[in-house]
C-alpha cells in the first residue's frame, strides 16, 4: 500500500467517524425528533422526501460528470496529446472566457425560458464538450472548451437556481428540512460522488489505455441526468415565485425583481456584493488549484526522487479521490458546526474558511516537500468542502427567487475574468506557479476581513 492509499483510507475513515458522530447525536435527542415529527403532516414529509431524492439523483449525475473528467483534463492535453503548457492554459483560458461571456445570458435565459430547460441544454452542451476530446485536434479541443465554458455557466447558475425556487415553492423548509441542511446534503453527496469518480476514472483509464475513457462515461452520466429531467422534473421561471406568493420569512426580499435590474441589485446590496468578492477570489483560487496542483505535485514528487523520472506514476485518479474526501470531510464539519450545533454563522464561518484557505497555499510555497504539498492541497480541499454549503445558504437568503439565475450567472463574470487573466499570463516553470499561489493566497486574507466586516452576523 503506497502513500496516497493510505491517506484517502485515513481521510475515508474520518468522514466515517463525523457521519457517525452526526447520527448518533440525532438519535440522543428522541423528544426533539417527535416535536418535530408531529409538526409535519405524512403528507408533507413524503412530498418533501420524494423532491429530495428527484434533485440529488440529477444533481449526483451532473456533479459526477464533472467530476469523472477532474483527475485527467490536465493530464490528457499535456501527457497524451503532447501539448506544451502554454497551449494547456490557453485551452483553460478558452473555458473560462466562454463561461465569463455567457454566465450572464445562460442566467438570462434560464430566468426567461426556463432552468429546467437550462439544465436539458446543459446535457447537451456538456456531451459535446465531452466527445470533442476523440478529435486530437486543436479547433476541435478550443471548441470543446468553448462549449465546457458555457455548460459550466450553465451548472452553477440553473441547477441551483431550480432546486431554491422549488424548495421555496413547495415549502420544503415546512417539513423539517432547512435550505442550510439542503445545502449541506448536496455538499456530502457531491463529495461521495467526486471520489467514486476519482477511483472509477483511475480505473477506466487503466482498463483501456487512454485518459479519453472518462470523458465517454462523463457523456453517459449525462444522457441519464437528461432523461430524468425530460421526464420528472416541473419548469419553473424567473419571478414565479416572488410574484405567486406575497412576501414572507422564506422569500430572501420583499422588494419586486422587476423593479430593479440586475446589476443594481447586485451593486445596491453590499452583502450580495462581498459574496460576488468572494465568489471571485475563493472559487477563482480553486480553479486555479484544478490547474496547478498536478504540475505542483509533479514537482515535488520529482525533487523527492531526482535520479529516476516517477513523476508521471503518481496516482492522479487517488489523489483526486483524497482531495474529495478532504471536501467530504470539510462538508461534515459544516453540518455539525452549522446544522447541528450551530456554533458559528455560516458567513463567521466563511471568514476562517478563506484565512485557513490562504494559509494552505502560502505552507506549499514555503515548504518543498510532496508530503506536506499533499496535505496542504487536502486542508484547501477541507476548506472547499464547507464553502460551497455556507455560501449556498448565504445567496439563498440574500438574493430574490425572481432573478436567482440571473444573479447567479453574473457573479462568475467577475470569476471567469480572474481566471482568464491568470492563465493568459501562465509560463512554464515553478516560479510562476508558485508567485500564483502567492497572489491568491493574499487575496484570500483580504477577502476574508472583508467579509467579516461587511457580512459577519
Amino acid at each position: 500500500m503506497n502513500f496516497y492509499d493510505s491517506a484517502f483510507i485515513l481521510l475515508i475513515s474520518g468522514c466515517g467517524l463525523l457521519t457517525w458522530q452526526q447520527y448518533r447525536g440525532q438519535e440522543e435527542k428522541p423528544e426533539e425528533k417527535a416535536l418535530t415529527q408531529n409538526a409535519v403532516t405524512p403528507r408533507a414529509k413524503a412530498e418533501a422526501s420524494q423532491f429530495i431524492r428527484l434533485f440529488l439523483t440529477v444533481y449526483c449525475l451532473v456533479m459526477g460528470s464533472d467530476w469523472l473528467q477532474g483527475p485527467y483534463v490536465y493530464s490528457l492535453y499535456k501527457d497524451q496529446f503532447g501539448l506544451q503548457e502554454r497551449i494547456v492554459g490557453l485551452l483553460f483560458v478558452t473555458g473560462f472566457l466562454s463561461g465569463a461571456i455567457s454566465g450572464y445570458y445562460v442566467g438570462q435565459f434560464a430566468d426567461k425560458h426556463g432552468r429546467r430547460t437550462a439544465c436539458l441544454i446543459f446535457c447537451v452542451t456538456y456531451s459535446t464538450a465531452c466527445f470533442s476530446t476523440l478529435v486530437p485536434s486543436l479547433p476541435a479541443l478550443f471548441f470543446g472548451r468553448v462549449f465546457g465554458g458555457l455548460s459550466t455557466s450553465l451548472m452553477y447558475s440553473a441547477f441551483e437556481s431550480w432546486m431554491v425556487t422549488e424548495f421555496h415553492k413547495r415549502r420544503i423548509d415546512h417539513s423539517g428540512t432547512s435550505l442550510s441542511s439542503m445545502f449541506g446534503i448536496m455538499t456530502t453527496m457531491n463529495s461521495i460522488v467526486a471520489i467514486v469518480a476519482g477511483v472509477l476514472s483511475e480505473w477506466l483509464v487503466q482498463i483501456t489505455g487512454t485518459r479519453r475513457a472518462p470523458f465517454m462515461a462523463s457523456a453517459s452520466l449525462l444522457t441519464i441526468a437528461f432523461w430524468i429531467i425530460w421526464a420528472y422534473w416541473s419548469e419553473n421561471y424567473g419571478d414565479s415565485h416572488t410574484q405567486s406568493n406575497p412576501p414572507s420569512l422564506s422569500s430572501p426580499s420583499s422588494h419586486s425583481p422587476a423593479t430593479k435590474s440586475v446589476l443594481q441589485t447586485i451593486l445596491t446590496d453590499k452583502r450580495i456584493l462581498t459574496l460576488g468578492l468572494a465568489s471571485c477570489f475563493f472559487e477563482g483560487s480553486m480553479y486555479l488549484f484544478v490547474f496547478f496542483w498536478t504540475p505542483a505535485l509533479k514537482a515535488a514528487h520529482s525533487q523527492a526522487l531526482p535520479s529516476a523520472n516517477h513523476s508521471e506514476n503518481l496516482p492522479y485518479g487517488m489523489i483526486f479521490a483524497c482531495f474529495m474526501a478532504s471536501v467530504m470531510l470539510g462538508s461534515l464539519l459544516f453540518n455539525l458546526i452549522i446544522s447541528k450545533h450551530q456554533l458559528l454563522a455560516p458567513s463567521r464561518l466563511l471568514t476562517i474558511i478563506f484565512a485557513t484557505a490562504s494559509s494552505s497555499l502560502l505552507v506549499t510555497i514555503v515548504l518543498k516537500s510532496e508530503v506536506l504539498t499533499f496535505w496542504s492541497f487536502c486542508v484547501f480541499e477541507l476548506c472547499v468542502g464547507m464553502y460551497w454549503p455556507s455560501v449556498g445558504y448565504l445567496k439563498g437568503r440574500f438574493v430574490e427567487d425572481g432573478v436567482r439565475a440571473r444573479v447567479y450567472g453574473m457573479l462568475r463574470i467577475p470569476l471567469n475574468v480572474f481566471v482568464v487573466v491568470a492563465l493568459s499570463l501562465i509560463k512554464e516553470g515553478e516560479a510562476y506557479r508558485n508567485s500564483v499561489f502567492l497572489v491568491c493566497s493574499g487575496l484570500l486574507v483580504v477577502t476574508s476581513g472583508i467579509f467579516h466586516w461587511v457580512v459577519g452576523e
